[in-house]
């Protein structure tokens, strides 16, 4: 059996996503699975400074999940990459409280990496699509 999908695109991104060759999140049975965000401007190039890219990437998944009439409470699973953990973990984890919300708190693995293409963060998450 065949399961449905259909990939959501936010509003004024989907150039960038054409561009680059994936969805920026799909859809499937009951879920949303959206592709890792990063911390890029309209234009896709890094934000410079690593709290507003951590910012800029929450905002950039946080429009996604609306495109798909998602928020972050509906996220069941967070996957974190970040370069040079060990000096940019604090960081990062003084913005999440202000895009988290409350408990219970989504599971979250997080992962070391030497390269994300000039960016410092990127978050790919699974949510819960509502139930209509």
């Amino acid at each position: 059996m065949a399961s449905s999908r259909d990939v959501v695109f936010p509003a004024a991104r989907q150039a960038l996503y054409e561009r680059n060759r994936y969805s920026p999140a799909v859809r499937a049975d009951g879920f949303l699975f959206v592709s890792g965000q990063v911390g890029s401007r309209e234009d896709g190039s890094p934000e410079p400074d690593l709290e507003a890219q951590v910012r800029r990437a929450f905002d950039n998944l946080n429009a996604v999940l609306a495109a798909a009439g998602c928020t972050f409470d509906d996220v069941v699973d967070v996957t974190a990459f970040l370069v040079d953990p060990q000096n940019t973990l604090d960081t990062v984890w003084k913005v999440l409280p202000d895009y988290w919300g409350e408990a219970p708190y989504p599971t979250l693995t997080g992962v070391g990496v030497t390269w994300l293409s000039g960016f410092q963060f990127e978050i790919k998450v699974i949510a819960r699509l509502p139930v209509a």
